[in-house]
């Protein structure tokens, strides 16, 4: 817990680039929904809401006035999202304030989650694109009033965050932001994902180039470029990354089957070695998706809890709906599904076809696929 007797940051592993700070029951609820989705950001909040989870997913909690903890999120964070009334923002950051060179982001959201407001170092700090992205995950209204917002580019660090998508390394963020904002050419690769990532009522600016194949992006003329895909790109695609981010959309959606009792580390072990013959970015795995017999089932449980993956199961008839190319009598005796990881990933996915259709291995099913571009 944090002391803020002594207003420093508790020795703890804090590794986000953002701070998200609640300091109200309905505050608290809404930051544990948009950090679910949004990486890269520590959670603060009082002990008072605590849920007895904190620990487990790195939550910090404080007692005392929020106003002492702020110092140290200023000298930690490149930016601060504070579910708090705008004018007790004012009035807790005034004393803070060096330069817009140096100052973090501020961006404030109301208790409701209805406004997102750019507080503080719009443009330099980021804290528009901050405000333009916690905007679309909540479904709010982003409020920016500077006059000269007039970019409207692609901010690179924030590229496809609110759909969850993760860098593969911030190595090449700084280069490659200067590029986008220099206008130089840049290609943008999208194997997968969300498209709706463009936010603006005006076409992509010129400089930019997207295509749907790394492949065919290596014969565009670029000087930066921002990739989105699940795959483990080949030795000659990986030149995209001299100047380049790698982002990984959460796009594979993974059915599984198992045994009574087997363990998270077997499950674990067949999905790595799996995703490693596919080529594919475990980074990339949304969800794992099986039957309601295995909603308890605890090497399931853990193995979605350590990685943060979604987990869906479906009731027998919901399976049974889906037609497999090898329904099995002895799954059904068992479950009274003819299949499980394979209609299971169907159902979730909606891909016509599966990248593996059923593998068993030990204890184990597989089944994997890739959900189609949205």
């Amino acid at each position: 817990m944090i002391s803020l007797q002594e207003s420093m940051i508790p020795d703890v592993q804090v590794d986000g680039d953002y701070a998200l700070v609640a300091i109200t029951k309905h505050g608290v609820e809404l930051a544990r929904k948009l950090r679910a989705t949004f990486q890269h950001a520590d959670l603060y909040y009082m002990s008072k809401f605590g849920k007895g989870d904190e620990s487990e997913k790195q939550i910090q909690l404080f007692e005392g006035s929020v106003r002492l903890l702020l110092p140290s999120l200023f000298q930690r964070y490149k930016g601060i999202i504070l579910i708090i009334s705008l004018g007790a923002v004012v009035r807790m950051i005034a004393p803070l304030l060096k330069d817009k060179k140096v100052d973090p982001a501020v961006v404030v959201i109301d208790d409701k989650g209805e406004n997102v407001i750019s507080v503080l170092s719009g443009h330099i700090g980021g804290a528009n694109e901050l405000t333009r992205e916690v905007a679309a995950l909540l479904q709010a209204h982003p409020v920016i009033t500077t006059a000269s917002d007039v970019q409207k580019t692609i901010p690179v660090d924030l590229f496809g965050k609110r759909f969850g998508w993760v860098w593969e390394s911030a190595e090449n963020l700084t280069p490659v932001s200067a590029s986008v904002v220099n206008e130089e050419r840049v290609v943008i690769v999208q194997e997968s994902g969300e498209r709706s990532w463009w936010n603006y009522d005006h076409p992509l600016p010129a400089h930019f180039t997207y295509t749907c194949s790394a492949r065919e992006a290596l014969n565009e003329d670029f000087q930066a470029a921002l990739v989105v895909t699940h795959r483990i790109l080949s030795e000659d695609e990986e030149v995209l990354l001299h100047n380049g981010v790698l982002y990984r959309p959460k796009t594979i959606a993974l059915g599984i089957g198992c045994n009574r009792g087997t363990t998270k580390e077997e499950i674990e072990a067949v999905i790595e070695k799996t995703l490693d013959e596919l080529r594919f970015s475990i980074k990339s795995v949304k969800a794992i998706c099986t039957i309601d017999l295995k909603k308890d089932e605890q090497g399931l449980i853990e193995l979605v809890n350590q990685h943060g993956w979604e987990f869906v199961y479906y009731t027998p008839e919901q399976l049974n709906e889906v037609e497999i190319n090898e329904p099995s009598d002895t799954v059904f005796k068992y479950t009274g599904a003819y299949g499980v990881s394979e209609p299971a990933v169907r159902l979730y996915s909606g891909a016509k076809s599966l990248e593996v259709e059923k593998k068993k291995s030990g204890n184990v099913t597989i089944s994997v696929a890739v959900i189609p571009f949205s």
